[in-house]
């Protein structure tokens, strides 16, 4: 239809709808374009990301080395018998903590009382023989001078003096015993004056008097042993006398030194016996004392074997002390991981049965590898060889005065990390 003015009214609405088009497409691909552009920009900007995440979890990585096979450590004390006997009392149980010195476990002492009283015995006879022993020298030498002397007036006023100065000494070694006893009769009066006095039961005065006693007890030995000491000089002259007597004699000269040789020999033998007696005294003594056993270090107490009435032997283990106060880690790094591992190095330790952090410094690189040190060590030098990467067993040792260490016992888990850098 035509308007009036020529132009087709279908013709220009088409117009109108084909330049409408024509704009909303130019507005779409406008659109587009910015859309691909936004995309192009966070898929650069994602991929800085992760390239940034990746070099510097690069970085961070080659700072440390870590390992999950690792474990704390720490001192185990083996309780054992030092002697064979019957368990008389146990005085702990498993888990339970104890003090340095605490008496453990005691052991029937019967036996070994029986032991000290025959030692003790022994030792006394011991004694007595070297007693019996000690006169025989001077009168191996008396009876020689005699025979070679005999008839000479000056031999026999000799004689005469070493006679009297050997019965003097002979007196004087008897009060030494003499004094000696009363000095242990007072002694244990004293013991037992203090406690009375101690418990109240006898007065002040009474035990002055015992203190008293014993005191003069100690100076009647003394002044024994110095009469003692004053009769051997007196011996030694008669017998220097003596001796300058039988000198003109060839006989007796010759004969003399033999017999005081047996006698001395003989004399030597039993001061031996005397001495190897003692030892035997002391060794028992010290078997007495081993019946009570006692905790060698502070620590928990764990596979306790010992129970009441069992027959123990010697160096039967009967307990084992943890020792508490005293722990660190064992970390079994690869050899490819110790380049940079010196001790001084930072450490952080993960504890998995905590679910605990712990900082730590390594102590020390051992001085060879855990295969090296095991019982049945490898030998590459036999059969085909393989290599295989060791591992060595690093020693951390826990920084002081942190939160939850006592709670650390030997054998477990950690994870263990130490700065290279």
């Amino acid at each position: 239809m035509d308007d009036g003015f020529g132009v087709d009214n279908k013709l220009t609405g088409r117009y109108v709808l084909s330049m409408t088009q024509v704009l909303d497409q130019a507005e779409l691909s406008v659109v587009r374009g910015e859309k691909k552009t936004s995309r192009f920009l966070i898929a650069g900007f994602a991929v800085l990301l992760v390239v940034g995440a990746v070099t510097g979890w690069a970085v961070y990585s080659q700072g440390y080395e870590t390992t999950d096979d690792a474990q704390v450590d720490g001192h185990l004390n083996v309780v054992s018998s030092r002697i064979s006997g019957t368990t008389a009392t146990v005085y702990v149980t498993d888990n339970q903590t104890v003090e340095a010195g605490q008496l453990l476990v005691d052991l029937d002492p019967s036996e070994q009382k029986v032991a000290y009283a025959q030692a003790k015995a022994e030792y006394d006879q011991a004694v007595a023989q070297l007693n019996a022993q000690r006169p025989s020298v001077g009168m191996a030498v008396a009876d020689n001078a005699a025979a070679a002397i005999t008839g000479d007036v000056q031999v026999a006023q000799a004689k005469s003096g070493y006679a009297a100065a050997s019965q003097d000494l002979t007196s004087a070694l008897a009060k030494v015993a003499e004094a000696e006893a009363i000095r242990s009769r007072d002694d244990a009066g004293l013991l037992r004056n203090e406690q009375l006095f101690q418990a109240g039961t006898i007065s002040r005065q009474d035990y002055d008097r015992a203190v008293a006693s014993a005191h003069a007890a100690d100076a009647n030995v003394d002044a024994a042993r110095a009469n003692v000491a004053s009769s051997e000089k007196l011996v030694e002259q008669r017998k220097a006398e003596i001796q300058a007597q039988t000198a003109r004699r060839e006989q007796t000269t010759r004969t003399a030194p033999g017999q005081i040789s047996i006698r001395e020999a003989n004399l030597a033998t039993a001061q031996a016996n005397v001495e190897a007696a003692a030892a035997q005294l002391s060794r028992a003594e010290l078997n007495l004392s081993f019946c009570h056993i006692v905790s060698p270090v502070r620590g928990i107490v764990t596979q306790r074997s010992a129970e009441l009435g069992n027959r123990v032997s010697e160096a039967q283990p009967l307990m084992m002390i943890v020792a508490t106060g005293d722990t660190w880690v064992t970390a079994n790094f690869k050899e490819t991981q110790l380049a940079r591992m010196y001790p001084g190095r930072r450490a952080k330790i993960h504890v998995d049965a905590l679910k605990q952090d712990f900082e730590g410094t390594v102590e020390s690189i051992p001085a060879i590898t855990g295969s090296r040190s095991s019982i049945l060590p490898p030998e590459n030098a036999t059969g085909n060889y393989i290599k295989v990467v060791q591992r060595m067993p690093v020693r951390i040792r826990l920084n002081a005065n942190q939160e939850g260490v006592a709670r650390l016992r030997p054998g477990m888990s950690i994870e263990a990390t130490v700065w290279v850098r």
